[in-house]
């Protein structure tokens, strides 16, 4: 029964690799988000002579927000993978590894996630209000009420975060 108990344990234990081409399609993500990137780029730099400042700015704003983007699944790749599949142990030494790598818990990375999820929405909402003409006060009102429920949900969880640390200590 033992015997049993181990390799059911084992099988259990090895079935964390199944996430393994989850972080993969994470990478095939960022390809794309670099083709979007290198369009956005393009219209801007193509229409630089032409745009007005708003245009210039929602284009930019555009590449920040993939930026952004791109940043988090970069966090969410490397911690997701450290904390739950494998130690990238072969990197621990490499002269590029991020200080944070290794550092980033669950708890950590669902703040990162809640905060990038807060900036993307701030750059969305900044993107709108720079084009408020082509949109309707409900559109721009339900735009303003998720960024906001985004903003009090980021406080509250970071509050429960803090709360439950000083609680532990």
């Amino acid at each position: 029964m033992k015997r049993l108990e181990n390799n059911f344990e084992h099988f259990l234990f090895t079935s964390r690799w199944l996430i393994a081409p989850v972080y993969l399609a994470l990478v095939v993500a960022l390809l794309v988000l670099l083709v979007k990137t290198a369009k956005q780029l393009w219209v801007l730099v193509s229409t630089v002579m032409t745009a007005d400042g708003n245009e210039i700015i929602v284009g930019v704003l555009s590449i920040v927000d993939i930026s952004l983007i791109m940043n988090l699944l970069i966090i969410i790749i490397f911690s997701g993978y450290e904390n739950f599949v494998s130690k990238m142990e072969d990197l621990h030494g490499h002269a590029d590894r991020p200080d944070w790598m290794g550092h980033i818990g669950f708890t950590d990375l669902k703040l990162k996630l809640i905060g990038s999820i807060v900036a993307i929405s701030g750059i969305e909402l900044l993107k709108a209000f720079m084009a408020v003409d082509t949109y309707s006060d409900r559109h721009m009102g339900w735009m303003l009420g998720i960024h906001l429920t985004f903003v009090v949900s980021g406080v509250l969880y970071a509050l429960m975060d803090k709360l439950s640390h000083h609680d532990s200590q």
